[in-house]
């Protein structure tokens, strides 16, 4: 994608082979700063605390870190250890764990003299995979759009809701849910684009409006409970969220707030539309009540980051001292509220059978 108009991407493997550029995501929309990484350490931190954040980057930002680890310890030892540490990093987000598997049984077989390079080597096609993973996304969820435009007889623009940040920037490029809105909006389709701020971090606010507006996509930010009246409203087309685990029965671990977003619409006839990379499927589990939904520290809750009249950026408390926060990092919306998954092999049902119909391998692997 692009950032006053140079393409960038969100993770890089530097000139030097042995160290990683990444955006920090902590800076934005008020600075855009990179940071080098070149540690198991630096890594784990960056996805800690959120420096690379989304689904898709998470894996590829482990991919990467698991490559740094070994340059100090390529042993089977170190590979096992560098891994559990990244593991723990984030929980929720499955394509953290797939992306370490993927790593661990391509390293494994392989003598610790060839790892580090097998390792940054199979790390930067991770990376590929993911843009064209989510460019095929991208197609496969332009349809739903031009539907969308045609059912409004090409009058007027398609207005999206959409909630947390699922674009480039939490991926390695083009990203999941807001991938299909910018071919949409590249191929000529006029759009609006209601963005959920996304509390208590802001992801939407923060990170979802500034990507569209580096590309022209027409937004507008809102408070999160505005969704609700929005679709009473008539105001909202569709929605289309992301996922950061789905389980193979099709229930989806989003941002919190996304199952109240899925309810409203659902009240109001409105399609409710979840995108996902395969990598993100957790087909271990089927009930989403057995995912593992991450707490993080109240502080997000009860302090905010801003810019002041001068510029300067600053966090202020919102709560009373003496007031306790709670920080729940997803929910889960059931599948019985997803119109349907678009995924990089196509659009199906949110249903063990419609991820089949386009997954039949993991048939034969249940069977």
């Amino acid at each position: 994608m692009r950032v006053a108009d140079k393409a960038m991407r969100t993770i890089w493997l530097e000139p030097d082979g042995a160290s990683v550029g990444i955006i920090d995501q902590t800076q934005l929309p008020f600075a855009l700063r990179t940071v080098r990484l070149t540690s198991l350490a630096e890594a784990a931190h960056a996805i800690a605390a959120m420096q690379v954040r989304g689904a898709p980057l998470i894996g590829a930002a482990a991919a990467y870190g698991l490559a740094l680890a070994l340059k100090d310890d390529a042993s089977d030892r170190g590979l096992d250890d560098s891994c559990r540490v990244l593991a723990a990093t984030r929980p929720t987000a499955v394509n953290l764990q797939w992306a370490l598997a993927d790593m661990r049984q391509t390293l494994l077989p392989l003598p610790p003299a060839r790892r580090v390079a097998a390792a940054f080597a199979r790390a930067e096609a991770i990376c590929e995979e993911d843009v064209a993973t989510n460019r095929a996304i991208a197609g496969h969820g332009l349809p739903l759009i031009e539907a969308a435009w045609r059912r409004q007889g090409g009058a007027g623009a398609v207005e999206i809701l959409t909630h947390c940040n699922a674009g480039w920037l939490a991926a390695v490029d083009w990203g999941t849910a807001l991938a299909p809105i910018y071919l949409a909006h590249d191929q000529g389709i006029p759009l609006h684009v209601w963005v959920d701020e996304t509390r208590p971090r802001n992801q939407g606010a923060s990170l979802t409006a500034w990507e569209l507006a580096q590309h022209g996509v027409p937004h507008t930010v809102i408070v999160d409970n505005a969704g609700g009246h929005l679709m009473q409203r008539g105001r909202v087309a569709l929605c289309l969220v992301g996922s950061d685990r789905t389980t193979s029965a099709g229930d989806v671990a989003n941002k919190i707030g996304t199952y109240l977003k899925a309810l409203a619409a659902h009240d109001t006839g409105v399609p409710f539309y979840v995108a996902l990379p395969s990598s993100s499927i957790d087909w271990s589990i089927e009930d989403g009540r057995d995912i593992p939904i991450e707490e993080r520290d109240p502080a997000e809750v009860a302090e905010i980051a801003g810019a002041l009249p001068d510029g300067t950026v600053a966090r202020v408390r919102l709560l009373p001292a003496a007031s306790a926060a709670a920080n729940y990092g997803f929910d889960v919306t059931p599948a019985r509220l997803v119109t349907a998954l678009i995924t990089e092999r196509g659009v199906c049902a949110a249903s063990r059978a419609g991820l089949l119909s386009l997954f039949p391998e993991r048939q034969a692997r249940r069977a």
